[in-house]
């Protein structure tokens, strides 16, 4: 469930980054004729924010605006704080499925969501079979997700 609150902030901050972005060029970030055409930094710097709410997140507290209601946090295997290094492998590995999206032109973009949604539940998946049910970024990172208070 801390996902899914955190897909509404993550959409909001993308929706403010565009409206930044929309304003600083004049209504040009994202033209349209024969072909569409987005500028090309626009994407990176989509990817950075949300990284960056993510890491921040973790770095701040441990918590993101999503795991606060379910009184969860992400720590370091035996409690200690999130280090910068601990928390960018947790997100890069989090985020590997999203690569999958690179299949779209071959796959249609439905099939490379599927695969996404897929690759996503192996990741989950592996806290199964994990005793403290770390999903694999956590396996990766060495962090886990605790109950608080």
């Amino acid at each position: 469930m801390a996902l899914i609150y955190d897909l509404v902030a993550v959409l909001a901050i993308v929706m403010v980054v565009g409206l930044i972005c929309e304003l600083a060029t004049h209504g040009e970030l994202i033209t349209s004729g024969k072909q569409v055409h987005i500028a090309w930094w626009y994407q990176p710097l989509q990817a950075t924010v949300v990284a960056a709410y993510f890491v921040v997140s973790w770095l701040r507290g441990g918590q993101t605006l999503g795991m606060r209601p379910w009184r969860i946090r992400v720590t370091a295997i035996g409690g200690a704080r999130v280090t910068v290094r601990r928390a960018l492998i947790r997100l890069i590995v989090a985020a590997l499925p999203l690569s999958l999206l690179l299949l779209a032109p071959v796959l249609g973009l439905r099939m490379a969501v599927w695969a996404v949604v897929l690759g996503w539940a192996i990741w989950f998946g592996a806290s199964l079979s994990d005793g403290r049910r770390r999903a694999l970024h956590d396996l990766a990172a060495g962090t886990e997700v605790r109950r608080i208070g």
